[in-house]
């Protein structure tokens, strides 16, 4: 049950942060998100434009933003993912599998930092390409979602699942 809240709320996060920059990819395809991720997250969001009602000038842009912010980095993300393959081929009993776990760890954090600062430029990039009025409606919707997200946490405070229900649901 736990896992699932937290599933929802981080769903809940990139949905209100990202919706914009992925359903810029409005249309697309799995090729155009760099893998199979991209086609299923842009789905949802689509209809966050569909309300926006974005010019075809507005979605070229937008478009270009996502696709240079994840271009930009693709590969520190290759970098970061041949490190993870590297450390999982060694066992623990290994030399230097501490030390190859420190560097993990800190390369790991350091591509949250990278991403997070990619994200907001990316974001802001976004919001430049909107208008007042566009950008007043994606804050009703923001708003909206979380009022919603509020209601469903106090829901789940009212309706409690026992450890027992909690660990057989998962």
């Amino acid at each position: 049950m736990r896992k699932n809240l937290t599933v929802g709320l981080i769903l809940s996060a990139a949905m209100a942060f990202g919706s914009v920059a992925i359903a810029a990819n409005h249309g697309g395809h799995e090729g155009d998100r760099g893998g199979s991720h991209g086609h299923h997250r842009g789905h949802g969001h689509e209809m966050a434009f569909k309300k926006l009602d974005l010019t075809d000038t507005q979605r070229a842009s937008i478009k270009q933003i996502v696709h240079n912010g994840f271009a930009q980095n693709k590969s520190q993300r290759q970098a970061l993912r041949q490190q993870r393959e590297a450390f999982r081929s060694i066992t623990p009993d290994q030399v230097g599998y501490q030390t190859a776990a420190t560097r993990l760890a800190q390369a790991e954090g350091q591509a949250t930092q990278l991403r997070v600062q990619q994200k907001a430029t990316v974001r802001a990039q976004i919001y430049a390409v909107l208008t007042p009025a566009q950008k007043a409606k994606m804050a009703t919707m923001r708003a909206s979602q979380q009022a919603r997200r509020e209601q469903w946490k106090t829901f789940k405070a009212q309706h409690p699942v026992d450890a027992e229900n909690a660990s057989s649901a998962q």
